[in-house]
């Protein structure tokens, strides 16, 4: 079992150690890291989701700047917590380190669901764009090889090692980014006001519509943990998980600001609520021709690809990092040669592939759209969970235990973090709270039998001691 974390003000040198099976190598400096939480938060969502939230009308691109400040204050949390405890698992370490192994095992057990539904989700978008470059002709059994193919290929990527990771992380990054980029800053200078249509078209509230666009749009910030999740892989993590959370969080919510308003800038509102593919439309409307749409799918094709690479490691990682202590069964805490917990990649694959295939029988459109709010909630309950881990220990502390002149900072930093992921939680809905809880205490019996099947080793070693 991991020990509990110190403080910043009492963290003991860390002692290097060789690699070994149980110990996966540091193998991500500052710039894969960063490549690494970019790579996990620009993935599918930059691409469809302009016009998943115009419904509710421009609203929508204030709802992101919210989402944006929210999630530099879940990775300046992040950087915090990763002092403490800069080991593999982040969001599972934090609250069992705080309030003990249950409330670890469902921060494990809820992001571990969140980013295997996630990655189904994922592989399901690639299918749209695909269909722009080799028409599928309607086909759900030709869509539904494509976003298996779309799975296993990155699947088989992490299978090479967390070395093999990283560089895939940094190429899909850069080849994303940069048109991305191109069409987020050229496009401003062919906007027109009128496109925008209403402030808020929804009907409902300003609150309850930037609640409801948020929750949304949540799902296109997932991947700000990526680093602390990953941090027993990360070189000087004390450091560089704070840096790459912030780096990556900023020049992702760059990327998304700026597009998003120059998506909504370029396409009508009418047209834009209906589109499948919002930024081909967009790049349409800058050169007046079809080519751009082609262009993008390929964009949109290597980016969900990339981000689906960088979601299986980290959907690997976190119960990993809980089969150590015991409370995931065992095959999970097994590392292989190239440092990746081969039996959790093998698991969301397996998984993820189930729920494609349930995808494609029950109705991919709708489908998609409930995993996304479920996503939400269940992404959002290891924020939580971290957030007041961090109040606890800032709670706890004493001069000892925390420095008093960052005291009122991070205490901030914690305050608000927590509210952030409460009220995103509530913007999901009831329908995707309902069904989240359900995904959530789905795992409790796994951690009963854990923990009796644990509790019974232990006794039987205490009593062949006592003999």
């Amino acid at each position: 079992m991991t020990a509990p974390s110190t403080t910043e003000a009492d963290e003991p040198e860390l002692t290097p150690t060789a690699p070994t099976e149980a110990t996966p190598r540091r193998t991500f400096g500052l710039a894969a890291a960063t490549a690494l939480v970019m790579g996990n938060i620009i993935g599918g969502g930059i691409f469809v989701l302009p016009a998943t939230v115009a419904p509710y009308g421009s609203i929508s691109l204030l709802a992101f700047l919210v989402l944006s400040i929210g999630a530099v204050l879940l990775a300046l949390l992040f950087g915090k917590l990763a002092r403490r405890s800069p080991v593999t698992g982040g969001l599972y370490v934090y609250p069992r380190d705080a309030f003990g192994p249950f409330a670890g095992f469902l921060s494990a057990w809820s992001y571990w669901t969140m980013t295997w539904v996630s990655i189904a989700a994922l592989a399901v978008a690639v299918v749209g764009y695909v269909d722009v470059l080799i028409p599928l002709n309607d086909s759900h059994a030709l869509g539904a090889l494509v976003a298996i193919l779309a799975l296993w290929l990155p699947a088989a990527a992490n299978f090479a090692g967390t070395r093999w990771v990283g560089g895939v992380q940094i190429v899909s990054t850069i080849l994303k980014f940069v048109p991305l980029l191109v069409v987020a800053t050229v496009g401003l200078f062919f906007i027109d006001t009128d496109n925008f249509g209403a402030f808020n078209a929804s009907g409902d509230s300003v609150p309850g519509a930037l609640a409801a666009s948020a929750a949304l749009l949540l799902y296109s910030f997932l991947g700000v943990e990526s680093a602390a999740v990953s941090a027993g892989e990360v070189e000087n993590p004390e450091r560089n998980v704070g840096r790459a959370s912030v780096l990556g969080t900023l020049g992702s919510a760059l990327v998304y600001i700026l597009g998003t308003v120059a998506v909504f800038g370029l396409v009508p509102h009418d047209k834009l609520v209906d589109s499948g593919a919002p930024f081909a439309d967009a790049v349409n409307a800058i050169t007046g021709g079809g080519w751009g749409g082609t262009a993008i799918a390929l964009v949109a094709v290597a980016s969900i690809v990339g981000c689906l690479n960088g979601w299986i490691l980290l959907a690997a990682q976190m119960p990993y990092a809980a089969a150590r202590d015991g409370l995931f069964p065992a095959p999970f805490a097994k590392v292989g040669k190239g440092g990746v917990p081969g039996f959790g990649v093998w698991a969301c694959a397996i998984l993820g592939t189930i729920l494609i295939a349930f995808n494609y029988t029950a109705g991919p459109d709708t489908t998609f759209r409930v995993l996304v709010l479920i996503t939400t909630f269940t992404g959002c309950v290891p924020y939580l969970l971290s957030a007041a881990a961090q109040l606890y220990w800032l709670a706890k502390g004493s001069r000892d235990h925390v420095r008093p002149a960052g005291l009122a900072r991070d205490l901030i930093v914690a305050a608000l973090s927590f509210a952030f992921s409460f009220w995103l939680i509530a913007g999901a809905g009831y329908a995707a709270v309902y069904q989240g809880v359900l995904f959530l205490f789905a795992g409790i019996p796994v951690y009963v039998w854990m923990r009796g099947r644990r509790g019974a080793e232990e006794r039987g070693e205490s009593e062949r001691g006592a003999a």
